[in-house]
């Protein structure tokens, strides 16, 4: 403040240099003022990161956007297999004392340590994927996964030639188990002859079933030895092990996840055997936290995208689902208006 003053005095001193020292003052001061408020975007990705054809690719999406859309500079970090609370605690702060605001956390596993960090950084805004924090300045972003999930179950038991169904999720966790309990619901709905069987590629805190397509493919084939020939994996990157093994297998049809798989670069050659992918609409929840920030007026709170609000939807790419799709629309407008209660529990 006083180096201002001081420029003003100068300015003022006379009158002959009045506007010239005026106009050097001004340009200063609007390039500071320029330079705080451009927006920052910190990114923390889960295990996968940028280019996992699914859950980060999403969250990456809504990030491309901003910049885009609002001259956003960014930086993106990713999480490891294996890493402890302490890597994503520094993880976090580095991206918040790195001058980042919004500071985005894509996953449920950065939930205690959103909890954790955020009250430490009270002036920056953090958004968590996928599960609700405690801290004040943090916009939960969740979704209703189950309703997406329901209607792939209609499209799966309508699509089956023999009603033999298969879930496969990356680690049984709650999050996954809701999407799970919503296909299943959806089949059994449809089809009360359908069998669905559910298998989940790890267990507990091993969370490399969301990245390992070895697994996938694995898990895939298994199913499809057995006779199933609709199978609809939620296991971030394990999904293209998946996938592929489906594609292999001619007469049977994938159901992607988080993103349009079949238009996904490294899954494209697969598309024909991708029937639809339930996406999760994580870029739009990515995209509204950085422009409430950018508008100085941040978002907090939880904010559930669902099927009402084309959080979650079935992709249509292939036109796998044209012959089925006014039966998808009755139940979308069953499911939104109530009628339908979709499970979140097996």
């Amino acid at each position: 403040m006083r180096r201002v003053s001081k420029i003003t005095t100068a300015c003022l001193a006379t009158a002959a240099l009045a506007f010239t020292a005026t106009a050097c003052g001004a340009s200063s001061t609007d390039t500071a003022e320029t330079d705080s408020e451009k927006l920052k975007i910190g990114m923390a990705y889960d295990v996968g990161g940028r280019g996992d054809n699914s859950f980060n690719d999403s969250a990456a999406r809504g990030l491309d956007k901003a910049k885009a859309d609002l001259g956003a500079e960014t930086k993106e970090l990713t999480a490891k297999h294996g890493e402890t609370p302490a890597d994503r605690e520094a993880r976090l702060s580095s991206l918040a004392e790195g001058g980042y605001n919004p500071v985005i956390a894509v996953g449920f596993a950065y939930k205690d340590t959103i909890d954790e960090i955020a009250p430490k950084y009270p002036k920056v805004s953090f958004g968590l994927v996928d599960s609700v924090a405690d801290a004040k300045n943090v916009d939960s972003i969740v979704f209703t996964e189950e309703q997406g999930s329901y209607l792939a179950g209609v499209a799966a038991a309508l699509k089956s030639k023999d009603g033999k169904i298969g879930f496969i999720g990356g680690v049984d966790l709650p999050l996954i188990k809701k999407f799970a309990a919503g296909f299943e619901q959806g089949v059994m709905d449809t089809d009360p002859k359908a069998s669905v069987k559910i298998q989940y590629l790890t267990t507990g805190t091993d969370l490399s079933g969301f990245g390992s397509p070895d697994k996938g493919k694995a898990a895939a084939q298994g199913m499809l030895d057995k006779g199933i020939d609709v199978i609809y994996t939620a296991a971030g990157g394990s999904g293209a092990g998946a996938i592929q093994a489906v594609a292999a297998e001619k007469g049977t049809w994938a159901i992607g996840v988080d993103s349009d798989q079949a238009k996904d670069p490294a899954l494209s050659k697969y598309a024909a055997s991708i029937m639809t992918s339930v996406v999760k609409n994580v870029d739009t929840g990515v995209y509204e936290l950085a422009k409430s920030v950018k508008d100085k007026k941040p978002l907090t709170g939880t904010h559930t995208y669902s099927l009402a609000e084309d959080g979650v939807s079935l992709t249509t790419t292939g036109d796998h689902l044209k012959d089925i799709q006014s039966k998808l629309d009755e139940v979308k407008k069953k499911i939104v208006d109530g009628e339908i209660k979709v499970k979140t529990t097996t």
